[in-house]
Formats: C-alpha cells, sequence, structure tokens
C-alpha cells in the first residue's frame, strides 16, 4: 500500500489516471476518509484528463495517529495538515498540482495556497470557510468535541451516517444506501472519533484567511449549497470576491455535503479550473 515515508507523518494515499497526466489531489473534510471522494466521481475526472490523488488525512483511515482515545489535541495546526498535501506530491515527484478540498479539505488547500503558492497550479474551494467569523459558522461551539467522545458500534455508526442525510429533502437523492456502505467500510478501515477531536483542535486555532486569500493568483472554482447548515454559504461569496477571477457556484438545495447528482457539475467545473491553471503555468 503506498504510504508517504516522511520522517514525521505517515499517510495512505491512492492514485488513480495517467502517470503523466495534470495531479489533482482531493483532500477531505473533517472526520472524513479519502471514501469521501468516490471512484465514479473520480473516474469523471480522470476521463477528463487528470491524475487524481486522494489520501487519509492524519488522524483517519490508514494514516498516522497522533495520540490515543484519550488525547484530543494531537499539537498540530492547519498549516501542518495543509503540508500533508506536499508530504504526499513529494512522495509522488510531483512540483504541483491542482488541489482541491471540501469543508475542513478546503481550508487546507487555503493555507497551502498562501503559504506554499509556488505548488499549487488551481484550487477547488467546496462547501468551506476562510475563517472562525459567526456570519460562516452555523453549527455553534461543538462542545462535545472537547471531551472524550462516546464509542460507538459499528451499526450504530452506519445508522448514524444513514439518519444524518436520510431528512435533508430537497430535490437531491439523500443516498442513504451509499452513506450506509461508506460508513460500514469506513468503520472498518479506521474507526477513530478521538481522531476527529485532534483535527477539531486544530481548526480551532487556525489563522483568518479571508485578507491573505487576497494575494492568491491561481484559478480557483468556490463551490457551496445555499441550503449548507453547517457552513454559510455567504463565506463563498466571500471567498470569491477575494480571489481574483474566481468562479462562483452556489447550488439551490444543496447542504453540506455535495449531491451525487451534483458529481458532473462539480467535474466539469474543476476540470474547466485545471485548464485555466495548465495554461497559466505553462505561459508563465
Amino acid at each position: 500500500m503506498p504510504y508517504t515515508d516522511s520522517a514525521d507523518v505517515r499517510l495512505y494515499y491512492e492514485v488513480f489516471g495517467d502517470d503523466d497526466a495534470p495531479v489533482l489531489v482531493l483532500v477531505s473534510g473533517g472526520g472524513a476518509q479519502l471514501l469521501s471522494w468516490d471512484e465514479e466521481f473520480i473516474r469523471m475526472l480522470t476521463d477528463g484528463g487528470l491524475r487524481v490523488v486522494r489520501f487519509d488525512n492524519r488522524d483517519t483511515g490508514y494514516s498516522q495517529r497522533f495520540g490515543g482515545e484519550d488525547y484530543l489535541d494531537g499539537g498540530y495546526g492547519l498549516g501542518d495538515m495543509a503540508e500533508d498535501v506536499l508530504r504526499v506530491l513529494d512522495d509522488l515527484g510531483v512540483e504541483r498540482a491542482h488541489v482541491a478540498g471540501h469543508s475542513m479539505g478546503g481550508m487546507m488547500a487555503q493555507m497551502l495556497a498562501i503559504e506554499h503558492p509556488e505548488r499549487v497550479s488551481s484550487l477547488g474551494l467546496l462547501s468551506t470557510i476562510p475563517g472562525q467569523s459567526p456570519r460562516y459558522v452555523l453549527h455553534g461551539e461543538r462542545p462535545e468535541l472537547s471531551e472524550k467522545p462516546v464509542r460507538v458500534t459499528r451499526e450504530q455508526a452506519v445508522e448514524a451516517a444513514a439518519a444524518a442525510v436520510a431528512s435533508t429533502g430537497g430535490r437531491y437523492d439523500p443516498q442513504v444506501e451509499w452513506h450506509r456502505r461508506a460508513a460500514r467500510e469506513a468503520y472498518d478501515r479506521g474507526y477513530s472519533p478521538d481522531g476527529y477531536a485532534r483535527q477539531w483542535a486544530a481548526l480551532r486555532r487556525a489563522p483568518e484567511r479571508l485578507e491573505a486569500l487576497r494575494s492568491v493568483t491561481v484559478p480557483t472554482l468556490v463551490f457551496h449549497g445555499r441550503e449548507d447548515d453547517v457552513l454559510h454559504w455567504a463565506s463563498a461569496v466571500d471567498i470569491a470576491e477575494a480571489i481574483p477571477g474566481a468562479e462562483l457556484q452556489v447550488h439551490a438545495d444543496m447542504g453540506h455535503l455535495i449531491p451525487h447528482e451534483l458529481w458532473p457539475d462539480l467535474a466539469s467545473a474543476l476540470l474547466r479550473t485545471a485548464a485555466r491553471g495548465e495554461e497559466s503555468r505553462l505561459g508563465a
């Protein structure tokens, strides 16, 4: 199995597509494993000419843990997590890549573009925020994530995942069975609620990024749901206004997760953004 050989962090990753194609790294959200990027969606991107990389963030899946059940702070920050993308790219020998992230993954992508602009060719910022303003954050303080998490059985985890999406309503199919299957696989790969708590600790001390995003010049897609009850879509407007030339899409009836019906639209937009990034890179 492919793991980074970095001395300080061991990360599991998977690669799809042709070796000589431009690389797009997909970065998962808080507590989510690489499974959040379905292979059907990845196929849309590889069919469009990209080499796609997905990986387990630290403290999830097959990647390294930064403490046991009693450790709710791994001592790392959002910038450290962003540099995990570089660890994967370095392991692959890739100097520069397109990067797209969902929620926390989008925050990591922002940090990467701000602190290591020479490594980023384009950005996809999906259901994410540029800071901790109450204007953006709708889920409250989440005090339960600062306490030792209650561990549940595999079936309890599966049913909780199904219940979380079953009542979303709107025009899109909540894909309850897909979420059940994904939750089973995620539990078997590496159930770690304490890992999510450590990621949360990193997010709580993350720096504000909106002003710094004004320095980002790579082609950027900003993609958000108008019915997102976790992170307000106003954040997408602010991000798109901050990054010159960013493409903004705010989708009616879409919540925090990206509906399967919108996968073709998202794939097309990411391919378009990556193509702009390749043009800019080759023209530089």
